[in-house]
């Protein structure tokens, strides 16, 4: 007879002790290959396997490894429709296909479905810019649904069968059901739609784990935010604002740096003018004491010019390519910058730290502090519009995916 198990609340979270700024100069190089290619096998602890690289053909797993759904709830199909790739392009070769439905492994969830995010980084591995290890691929990075099957390591009060879970999976989320590690994903909290929970949960992680651990952005500092329109962006902007900084935030439109400007930036400037001497400019000559870049390697340069001295420059993305290869000494050394790529599930590795930011990000958006922008919602087969409009630079907050 499979073990039965009760709801209960998850255990408070240790919090972190704070951290402090160091005068010294840091290089942390981009890891090969791409950080996003690696994340989900660093979220998890270090005592749980790695994922291993998707096959829509997965190994059947003997029924005892893991608990099945209620009877009360519709039964999961043998196949599913799945978004997948069979080789590198453009939107064009995203395809709509029926694929076996997944099933667990011991440390593993099965999640019907309901709303899946599109993130620029998508569109890298779609591309090929970032590789991916196996064809064909099922993309997405992040999704929320029901629990409707638990491995029997899984099998904790956190993931009860039935309940609504937000996540990020290395199988991907532009499918019906997904297989989820259960160190991955954490309950949709009461007060937080379920649009909301993945519109907040990859890129809101980002933007406050990238704020509270690389860049260390004090209160009274200046902060530009380059691309703030976007999802990761808009919520850099947000949060920013909730420890103090005074935000600089760049976009392409007047359309775009109105809604920036909506959501608390203290000055907006137009990437397409002479943005290093606006920065200049509105801090007085003193220059922005951090930088959040997801543009990459068309603005990695003028980052430079802009940053204050002793400033953090984080990477966390290249929408226009990767940054040319530089020289440490000359290109950090005269401002003693301190240059960072970070990795989000780095900040994740463990499961408390998962649900301490996961629940102060929740928080931000329960009380108000935190506002989601949508872009819009597509149906599963429309994936391939939701990829040309976020590289179209068009598009403003989070894209979604409606598929159950």
């Amino acid at each position: 007879m499979l073990r039965q198990f009760c709801i209960r609340h998850a255990p408070k979270c240790r919090h972190h002790p704070p951290h402090s700024k160091s005068g010294a100069s840091l290089l942390i190089t981009p890891p090969p290959p791409s950080p996003a290619l690696q994340a989900p096998q660093q979220l998890i602890r270090p005592h749980i396997s790695a994922l291993p690289p998707f096959s829509p053909f997965l190994p059947s797993v003997n029924s005892r490894l893991f608990r099945t759904q209620s009877s009360s709830m519709a039964p999961i199909p043998t196949t599913m429709k799945a978004i997948s790739i069979a080789k590198n392009g453009g939107p064009e070769v995203l395809e709509l296909k029926d694929v076996p439905v997944p099933q667990p492994q011991p440390d593993e969830i099965l999640v019907r479905n309901a709303i899946a995010g599109v993130n620029y980084i998508d569109t890298y591995f779609r591309s090929g810019q970032y590789p991916s290890p196996s064809f064909p691929r099922i993309l997405g990075q992040d999704g929320a649904g029901e629990v409707v099957a638990v491995g029997s390591a899984a099998a904790t009060p956190q993931h009860a069968i039935g309940s609504t879970v937000v996540f990020m999976s290395g199988t991907g989320t532009y499918a019906e059901y997904s297989t989820v590690k259960a160190a991955a994903a954490v309950a949709v909290p009461a007060g937080v739609s379920t649009q909301d929970a993945v519109a907040v949960y990859l890129q809101g992680l980002t933007a406050w784990t990238f704020i509270r651990r690389a860049a260390l952005t004090q209160p009274g500092e200046w902060a530009f935010v380059h691309a703030a329109a976007g999802g990761v962006g808009s919520l850099l902007v947000q949060l920013l604002k909730v420890v103090g900084a005074r935000v600089i935030a760049s976009a392409s439109s007047e359309e775009k740096l109105a809604i920036v400007k909506d959501l608390g930036a203290d000055h907006v400037v137009n990437s397409n003018d002479d943005w290093v001497a606006k920065v200049k400019e509105i801090t007085g000559g003193h220059g922005a004491d951090s930088i959040y870049d997801g543009v990459g390697k068309a603005t990695f340069k003028q980052d430079l010019e802009a940053i204050a001295v002793g400033g953090s420059l984080v990477m966390l993305g290249n929408a226009s390519g990767n940054v040319e290869p530089f020289d440490i000494r000359p290109t950090l050394g005269p401002k003693n910058i301190r240059l960072s790529r970070p990795i989000l599930f780095g900040y994740l590795a463990e499961r408390d730290a998962l649900e301490k930011y996961a629940g102060e990000v929740f928080e931000f958006v329960r009380s108000g502090k935190l506002k989601v922008l949508h872009h819009a919602t597509y149906d599963l087969k429309d994936v391939a519009k939701a990829h040309a409009d976020i590289e179209s630079r068009k598009t403003v907050g989070k894209l979604l995916i409606k598929i159950n």
